[in-house]
């Protein structure tokens, strides 16, 4: 897929809380919109190959959340919730009356949120590798929830250096999980934390309940499982992909950016 190179300009929004909220936007304001939302200790840049590979005509939002890539934020609140109305600050500044919104791992759950409180703007969400992984969804109670969270309050380093490996496939480069695991580590704190804390803590489960448009989730087939399928798939369009790893739309932009057009166009 040859596209022309594409011309982004970079802007912010404000937010209480001493929050400024940066992101890029680029295409022409008539195009059908994307939203593009990182995971956990990633930032805006993860999407900048795959939106190099989409169609000139699309527009194309690329947002950082709160305390993540050039984003900054003073607040005490770091749920799923408020993470989506950074990315609905987004959509306003920029008159968005219709969008799908694309998020990787902790943004497919900010993905979901600004579904249920923008039904009239979101006309699709698509998670990449988010959604299935039954250790965080449904919400956990304060048993499982003190499980998940205690190895990264007892040793950070450690405890992300296993989340980046579990979500790697068997034979993956150890240079690869080496090099997610540098960024990631260096999450600002206590945002990195608090964050994965509302992320434990987020009901999956009742916000599908409210979102009315459609949720599609592309999952690495070897991490996916037969459970999670049995639990979602009546809700949600699984798709299962090949790929790379956790983080395979920086792997593999071109073929991410095929999925995301095809299922927008079908």
């Amino acid at each position: 897929m040859t596209v022309p190179k594409r011309t982004t300009t970079n802007r912010e929004v404000q937010r209480p809380h001493d929050t400024t909220i940066r992101y890029t936007i680029s295409g022409p304001a008539e195009g059908p919109t994307l939203a593009f939302i990182h995971g956990w200790g990633c930032n805006r840049r993860d999407f900048d190959a795959v939106i190099g590979f989409l169609p000139a005509h699309y527009r194309v939002l690329a947002i950082d959340l709160a305390e993540h890539g050039e984003s900054r934020s003073t607040r005490e609140v770091w749920t799923m919730e408020e993470f989506a109305r950074d990315v609905a600050a987004v959509l306003a500044a920029e008159a968005v009356v219709s969008c799908a919104v694309v998020g990787h791992s902790l943004g497919g759950a900010v993905a979901v949120e600004t579904g249920r409180i923008l039904p009239e703007v979101v006309s699709h969400v698509i998670a990449l590798d988010a959604l299935h992984y039954l250790s965080l969804f449904p919400a956990q109670d304060e048993q499982q929830a003190h499980a998940v969270l205690q190895p990264f309050r007892e040793d950070f380093a450690a405890a992300m250096r296993g989340m980046v490996e579990a979500g790697s496939p068997e034979g993956t480069d150890p240079a690869l999980n080496d090099a997610y695991f540098a960024k990631m580590v260096t999450v600002r704190q206590p945002a990195g934390l608090r964050s994965l804390e509302g992320l434990v803590h987020w009901d999956m489960d009742a916000a599908l309940r409210e979102v009315t448009r459609p949720v599609t989730l592309f999952a690495v087939r070897s991490i996916l499982s037969q459970e999670a399928i049995e639990r979602y798939g009546d809700r949600i369009h699984i798709v299962p992909v090949d790929l790379g790893t956790h983080h395979f739309h920086v792997e593999s932009p071109e073929g991410t950016a095929e999925l995301l057009v095809d299922t927008l166009s079908e």
